[in-house]
């Protein structure tokens, strides 16, 4: 969709915003390789104002969690792969302006382009209607997410834990290897292997990251060597 009434209706029916400057919007909503002013500054912007945002959120409903665990709980909400999701729900891919190159190889669905633009458009609705229209439009968008978070006492992820499971017991520490990549870069898919020399083990974990792909291999390795452990964290 293009010109400034797609982003302002947009805007109306996934926000609930009505802009002052529909221009900043369209800005927001432009990749860096298409034609007029993007959103990189917009990015830049959006991404302070989500972390404030997301801070006085979480900071109000963890009085006891200490500085790691907000910065653990909010990196939960503002990271990529969540932000994307988030996008990607508001079907915001349907309204950025790519260029032809992008355009070609699907990058209204990568997920560092779809985050990048939920960022410059939170830095739009900051200059356009300042910090309460930012917080009113930021609060709608992740506060489901955020009630959705665990508890603080529930943040280690799978290879911190395999990791001091081994440490507490002299062994060495787990050896992660990307088997291989699959799918085309829009939507790829990691394989990657964990493996213990010392137990004689070896899994294997997938996932849309490398990162999630060695979480996952840490997890199955963790239900291998530590069942109890494993169990705690839930399926």
């Amino acid at each position: 969709m293009t010109g400034a009434e797609g982003p302002v209706r947009w805007l109306r029916e996934a926000l609930g915003y009505e802009p002052r400057d529909a221009a900043l919007f369209a800005a927001a909503l432009t990749h860096r390789s298409a034609a007029g002013p993007n959103n990189e500054r917009l990015e830049f912007l959006g991404d302070a104002v989500l972390n404030l945002v997301v801070a006085h959120h979480l900071y109000g409903r963890f009085p006891r969690a200490s500085e790691g665990d907000l910065s653990r709980l909010r990196a939960r909400v503002v990271s990529r792969e969540p932000l994307a999701q988030v996008a990607a729900d508001l079907k915001l891919g349907d309204m950025l302006q790519l260029g032809s190159g992008e355009l070609r190889s699907g990058g209204f669905r990568r997920q560092s382009i779809l985050a990048d633009a939920l960022e410059a458009v939170c830095g739009a609705l900051f200059l356009d209607g300042g910090l309460p229209a930012a917080q009113q439009a930021i609060t709608r968008l992740l506060a489901p997410r955020i009630a959705a978070l665990p508890d603080p006492a529930m943040l280690k992820d799978a290879k911190t834990l395999l990791q001091e499971y081994l440490q507490a017991r002299s062994l060495t520490l787990p050896h992660y290897h990307v088997e291989r990549i699959e799918g085309e870069p829009h939507a790829q898919t990691f394989r990657v292997s964990c493996e213990v020399a010392e137990l004689g083990l070896r899994v294997q974990g997938g996932g849309s990251s490398r990162r999630r792909a060695e979480q996952q291999a840490a997890e199955r390795m963790l239900r291998a060597i530590a069942p109890e452990q494993a169990a705690d964290r839930g399926p």
